[in-house]
């Protein structure tokens, strides 16, 4: 039996709609390509969120978060080889569950002359069903770790105008970039919704606004990517609100680097014909103010 080694190490899944970030193994690794989360070994006295951190950015040239928790792995192969050695290798890996900035750069490497060749997002069907090469710990990984749940409570303001509707378009920030919804977002805590929609409206479009009746209550479910970048299984639960605004006023993006990147009055002929790409809320609001 060769002599015993232990190692712990910490690694990161990170999701970006259906690609996860993967390192590919240097050749003096292995002589095939072999891919692996980012991550590496954890430094005598270093904390494993820290130390995980630390070998993305170094893999990956990404700075990156990781969640408070994290799922153990432990691999032992009782005679196998490590450095030109045989030994009795036992190798305990903590996985977290990670997230980078939705509008981070592409992955590169940074550190010189160590384990890792090649950084990038990689297809996660490609992982699942073997057409990429990967260490077994990336599919176990997948397996165990799921997006995180998270429940908000967001208010929305319906302000109808000359048969126009006011509409705002989520950013590379917001969880569908693109995509127009209703003004409004969620609500802070100890914040009425009626005052949130007021602020709300303020933040987004500039307009001083005027509240009215509730008009509806709407809820969504889905799986995606969150302002940090974080993947959620998230439900949306919106409260909306019929609303005014001046008619001698025009809306505008007051907040900076926020979820809103463009405000407009979109006509709802237009809206009714699939012109343009709308939430499910905007759809919701709709039938809820035609009904």
């Amino acid at each position: 039996m060769g002599q015993r080694v232990q190692r712990l190490a910490a690694y990161a899944v990170i999701l970006r709609g259906d690609r996860i970030l993967l390192s590919r193994l240097a050749e003096r690794v292995t002589k095939h390509e072999l891919w692996t989360l980012p991550g590496g070994g954890v430094d005598h006295g270093e904390d494993p969120r820290a130390a995980v951190v630390r070998e993305i950015y170094e893999e990956t040239g990404l700075r990156a978060e990781v969640g408070e928790t994290a799922h153990v792995f432990s691999l032992h192969l009782a005679d196998t080889w490590r450095r030109g050695r045989r030994v009795d290798a036992h190798s305990v890996r903590l996985v977290y569950d990670g997230w980078v900035p939705a509008d981070a750069p592409d992955p590169r490497v940074v550190e010189v002359d160590g384990s890792t060749a090649d950084a990038a997002w990689q297809p996660i069907a490609a992982v699942l069903d073997g057409t990429l090469p990967t260490v077994a710990l990336v599919g176990e990984a997948l397996t165990v770790l799921h997006p995180e749940r998270r429940q908000r409570i967001a208010a929305y303001a319906y302000v109808e105008r000359d048969g126009a509707l006011l509409l705002t378009r989520n950013s590379v920030l917001g969880p569908h970039p693109g995509v127009w919804t209703l003004p409004g977002g969620g609500i802070d805590h100890g914040e009425s919704p009626p005052d949130t929609v007021l602020r709300e409206l303020q933040e987004e479009c500039g307009l001083d606004g005027k509240l009215g009746d509730l008009l509806t209550v709407d809820d969504h479910h889905f799986t995606g990517t969150a302002p940090s970048g974080r993947r959620e299984d998230f439900h949306a639960i919106r409260i909306v609100y019929r609303a005014s605004v001046a008619d001698d006023t025009e809306p505008r993006v007051v907040e900076i680097d926020g979820t809103t990147d463009a405000v407009a009055w979109v006509p709802l002929a237009e809206l009714e014909a699939d012109a343009w790409q709308v939430s499910s809320l905007v759809r919701a609001a709709i039938a809820a103010a035609r009904g």
